[in-house]
């Protein structure tokens, strides 16, 4: 009986495709799971060797690194991953895309620097930096930030393969290295630019072996060419607005108790931010295996729609769970964090909920993103400077729960948004509109 019922589910249409992606989440999963605990290791281990004050000017760093990784790309990223979509088994194209990204990045870089630079010597000087420390983490940023350019492009190109092991290969090992020279630094000099120096450098030595990996599906010696340029150009200006004001509100949490709050309340902030670490995983998983396969499906209204639904509802069961789970073990999981972090249970719970909030409405942007979509910039800003200012005039944030409110606020409109306009450009879909290369 036992052998009948394994040949007849054998024989369902939907086996193989069940096992595919079975194997395939359960590698990318396993590999994600090592990456994001020698990661969440490297975080602890951070957290714990610096002095408090000294972990709010590595919070304030690290926050800065991504707004300035987010102003050089502008949307270029998603223009890349949205080019390639449409001739991803070409590898001469393939290249000629990446080559054009590249360029474009390069260019986008100075300007971020030029913006960003002064406004973390802003608040590193506002909240007790000296003069030396804050040159010394700006320059500490220099390798990540350079690192950060290219790694976001490249990686395109094995995930539009579907190359997937290498890939995590590769980032298993640059988080290894970071482990082991940040617990090696942190324990002779617990300074915040020796921190952020110990994770810029392995970031440099894994794009080596990444470009190998990149260059064997994507021709090397490319050009960047006009027409694609403009293409990439074109989305980027519908992007960037977007991409600067995410830059803001993204990280407000962390500017509004730079300012309102103290150097504790930051240090806090930084540490339960690190506890959510663990949504990367899932993040992970699906820019790897979902939204390259996303970008290359069809432009067909009931397929589109069907998979946009089928991830956020998977999403929303797999991060309930995580909240329930934080819900009933704070005290443990605080205990990571070490003896300065204690007691901070409702605050987890609060942090949690924004994280989760947040990954929602990121993996939404990105599903939209990567088919060329872009919402109205003016739309979206004018809607979320509203929530702004409506939730900041009736919160107190010059304490860690009302920044923290805040932030569960802010996600729930960019969730609404996001969600709406990825189902209201799938349904403006015509059924004998031009299919992308399958």
């Amino acid at each position: 009986m036992k052998d009948i019922f394994v040949i007849k589910l054998k024989q369902h249409p939907k086996y193989d495709t069940i096992v595919s992606w079975g194997r395939l989440i359960s590698i990318t999963g396993s590999a994600q799971i090592i990456v994001q605990a020698v990661g969440f290791a490297s975080g602890i281990l951070i957290i714990r060797l610096l002095p408090v004050h000294e972990y709010a000017f590595y919070t304030l760093a690290n926050t800065m690194l991504g707004t300035m990784t987010v102003l050089a790309d502008g949307g270029i990223t998603t223009g890349v991953m949205a080019q390639g979509g449409k001739v991803w088994q070409d590898k001469k194209k393939l290249g000629i895309i990446l080559a054009t990204g590249l360029n474009l990045r390069k260019n986008f870089a100075i300007g971020s620097l030029l913006v960003s630079v002064p406004i973390l010597f802003y608040f590193l000087l506002d909240n007790g930096a000296s003069w030396l420390t804050s040159i010394l983490i700006a320059l500490a940023l220099i390798p990540a930030f350079y690192a950060a350019l290219s790694d976001s492009l490249l990686e395109i190109i094995p995930k539009l393969n579907q190359t997937i092991l290498p890939l995590q290969r590769n980032q298993v090992e640059v988080g290894i290295g970071r482990l082991l020279l940040s617990g090696l630094a942190m324990l002779v000099f617990p300074w915040a630019f020796v921190a952020v120096l110990a994770a810029g450098i392995p970031r440099i030595w894994g794009n080596f072996g990444l470009r190998k990996i990149v260059y064997t599906y994507a021709s090397k010696d490319e050009q960047p060419d006009i027409e694609i340029k403009k293409e990439i150009l074109d989305l980027v200006k519908r992007i960037l607005p977007t991409s600067i004001y995410y830059c803001v509100s993204g990280q407000i949490t962390i500017w509004l108790i730079s300012i309102f709050g103290n150097t504790t309340s930051l240090a806090q902030l930084g540490a339960l931010t690190r506890l959510s670490v663990i949504l990367s995983v899932f993040v992970s998983i699906i820019t790897t295996l979902i939204i390259p396969r996303f970008a290359k499906l069809k432009l067909e209204k009931k397929i589109l729609l069907q998979r946009f639904v089928q991830i956020m509802f998977a999403l929303i069961v797999i991060l309930s769970l995580i909240i329930l789970i934080v819900y009933l073990f704070p005290a443990p999981i605080l205990w990571i964090l070490g003896k300065d972090y204690k007691g901070l249970n409702y605050e987890l719970l609060l942090s949690i909920i924004g994280s989760c909030i947040g990954l929602l409405s990121g993996i939404s942007f990105a599903l939209y993103s990567s088919r060329g979509w872009a919402l109205s910039p003016v739309v979206l800003i004018t809607i979320n400077l509203f929530a702004i200012i409506v939730f900041a005039s009736i919160l107190d944030l010059s304490n860690l729960e009302g920044v923290l409110f805040l932030n569960i606020f802010l996600g729930l409109v960019a969730l609404l948004q996001t969600t709406f306009f990825s189902i209201y450009k799938i349904l403006q879909i015509k059924n004998d509109s031009y299919e992308t290369t399958n």
